[in-house]
């Protein structure tokens, strides 16, 4: 039963980003939402603020602030986004998976996705938290990393440094 649980919790971390790698590849149009946008061409980004809801496919991400960091187009080539930021109630979803945390980054070079800060992903009924998940799309591995510490609160804590750690929680289906 113990190694059974153990496939199923690497079964798990694997799937939990791995259905997303075709959001980044696919050719399906971008939909974003948002309350305002604004253009920054000096840094070739543009920040939308305030409920923002953007989609592609079956992909869903929302967040309170999103910025899209994009190449210039030169020499006939087009721009494409190099890099994604979304910051505050960061929510991804695809299908009966979603992950959430305070902030996540997509890094278009690196084919990395890292969600941090109270970072949780379920996957039905199953759930892995952790400070940050990375999940490296072409290598289909993730690393689920705990937090350095949090501060206890109560009496006679004194403000002391405790280790947070990564937890997965498995349900029999």
């Amino acid at each position: 039963m113990k190694n059974h649980r153990l496939n199923i919790l690497f079964a798990l971390i694997f799937f939990l980003f791995s259905c997303s790698s075709s959001l980044w590849a696919t050719d399906a149009p971008i939909v974003i939402e948002a309350d305002r946008m604004v253009s920054l061409e000096q840094d070739n980004s543009v920040l939308f603020t305030g409920n923002v809801d953007a989609s592609q496919a079956n992909v869903r991400i929302r967040s309170d602030k999103m910025t899209v960091y994009y190449t210039p187009a030169t020499d006939g080539k087009k721009q494409e986004v190099k890099r994604l930021k979304c910051v505050g109630n960061v929510e991804v979803t695809k299908d009966e998976w979603l992950g959430t945390g305070k902030q996540m980054n997509y890094l278009a070079k690196d084919r990395k996705i890292v969600l941090s800060g109270d970072a949780r992903a379920w996957q039905d009924k199953n759930l892995v938290t952790g400070d940050t998940i990375i999940y490296y799309l072409d290598e289909g591995r993730s690393e689920v990393v705990s937090g350095s510490s949090s501060t206890t609160a109560g009496a006679g804590s004194n403000g002391e440094k405790k280790p947070t750690r990564v937890k997965a929680t498995l349900t029999p289906q």
